[in-house]
């Protein structure tokens, strides 16, 4: 072992320096609010944040069964992530929604498009019929002549 012989290790083999270390690297990792690394919830990150080396942090079996019990127990994705997971959700409800909104508008636009295409063909083999028998049209609503009116 290095360093100073006076150094009291705890029972998994780590300083009490080193244990209070990990275990406030724990807590801001699990805040979503790392020091010296992405937040992200890995051992790699988490001897990273607390400064010691990966072999000291693997010694330290005590507060790596706490590391373990907290991410079953909340699942591995920090507050951050857990965001952004919800707003992912969230947008892709949204465009499903609106993409149902417009397959359903579409699909009128459609029945719409048919229809005036339907209603102009009529209209076309009707005047064609009238103008082939020498009919004339003659508008529902003619405009009044005031001669004709009388109220005079």
């Amino acid at each position: 072992m290095t360093g100073p012989a006076n150094r009291t290790l705890t029972a998994d083999g780590v300083t009490e320096e080193t244990a209070k270390a990990l275990r406030a690297a724990m807590q801001r990792l699990f805040a979503g609010k790392p020091q010296r690394t992405d937040g992200r919830l890995t051992k790699q990150n988490l001897w990273r944040e607390a400064g010691v080396s990966r072999a000291t942090m693997n010694r330290a079996h005590t507060v790596l069964a706490e590391w373990d019990a907290y991410l079953v127990q909340h699942g591995s994705t920090t507050p951050g992530e857990a965001r952004r997971d919800e707003e992912i959700r969230e947008l892709k409800r949204k465009l499903a929604e609106k993409t149902r909104q417009c397959t359903t508008l579409q699909r009128r636009l459609d029945a719409a498009a048919t229809a005036i295409a339907a209603l102009h063909h009529d209209n076309t083999l009707l005047r064609q019929e009238v103008a082939a028998s020498g009919g004339r049209v003659i508008p529902l609503h003619r405009p009044r002549d005031p001669a004709d009116d009388d109220s005079h």
